[in-house]
C-alpha cells in the first residue's frame, strides 16, 4: 500500500530575509569566487549598480523598498568595516556593488516504509485457531514537498571592465517569515563580505 502526501508551492514574501540570514546563523557559508589577477588593494569606495536589487526566477518575490533598503544598509555596514566607503556617485567609485535574488521551484521526495497493523490477530481455519503478528505487512508512504530555493548573489564589478571580479553566493530554502531587525541583516552581510577583499588572512580563503 502506498500513500502520497504532497505540499503545494506558496508565495514567499519574506524569503529574502530568511535567505540573507541563513549565512548568519551558521553553515552554509557563502561560496566565493574572484578574479585572482585583479588588484583589490586600491578599492576605497563603491557605489550600487543601477539595477541592483533585482529578483528573477520561478517565484519572483515582490520586495518592498523597505526590504531593499535593509539589504543596502547591511551591505554598506559590512563594507565600512573593511574601510570601504559607499558613495552615491557611481562615476566616483572605485568599484560597483550589485545584489540580486534568483528563485527556483524544487521538489523533495522522501519514501519510507511504515509498519502495517501491529498486534496479535486471531483467526480460524479448518484445523485449528491460529494467530498472526502484524498480518497486514508493511506500507510505503511517499512525502512530496514542493519548495522554493533562493540564491542570493553579490557581485563586485569593475566599472571600466564592466564585469564582475568578485562574487559571493548563498543558497537557502525560502519561507514566508519576515525579519525587521536591521542588526541581523548587518551580521549576515558581514559573513558574506568576510572574504572581501580577497587576500591572505581573509575569511573563506583556502
Amino acid at each position: 500500500m502506498k500513500t502520497v502526501y504532497q505540499t503545494s508551492k506558496i508565495a514567499l514574501l519574506g524569503g529574502l530575509s530568511i535567505l540573507l540570514l541563513a549565512c548568519a546563523s551558521g553553515p552554509p557559508k557563502p561560496d566565493v569566487d574572484y578574479d585572482q589577477s585583479y588588484d583589490f588593494s586600491q578599492v576605497r569606495s563603491v557605489a550600487f549598480l543601477e539595477d541592483s536589487g533585482s529578483v528573477a526566477g520561478d517565484n519572483p518575490l515582490q520586495l518592498s523598498d523597505i526590504q531593499k533598503d535593509r539589504v543596502d544598509t547591511a551591505i554598506r555596514h559590512a563594507l565600512s568595516l573593511k574601510g570601504i566607503t559607499l558613495v552615491e556617485d557611481a562615476a566616483a567609485a572605485d568599484m560597483l556593488v550589485s545584489w540580486h535574488l534568483l528563485t527556483q521551484f524544487k521538489t523533495d521526495v522522501q519514501t519510507y516504509d511504515r509498519p502495517g497493523y501491529m498486534g496479535m490477530y486471531y483467526g480460524y481455519n479448518r484445523y485449528s485457531y491460529y494467530n498472526c503478528w502484524s498480518c497486514m505487512g508493511m506500507s510505503t508512504e511517499v512525502s512530496v514537498r514542493d519548495y522554493t530555493e533562493g540564491t542570493f548573489i553579490v557581485d563586485m564589478i569593475d566599472p571600466e571592465m564592466e564585469r564582475s571580479v568578485w562574487r559571493g553566493v548563498t543558497h537557502s530554502r525560502l519561507t514566508g517569515k519576515q525579519l525587521q531587525d536591521q542588526q541581523r541583516y548587518n551580521e549576515a552581510a558581514e559573513v558574506i563580505f568576510a572574504a572581501f577583499p580577497p587576500g591572505p588572512g581573509a575569511a573563506g580563503e583556502e
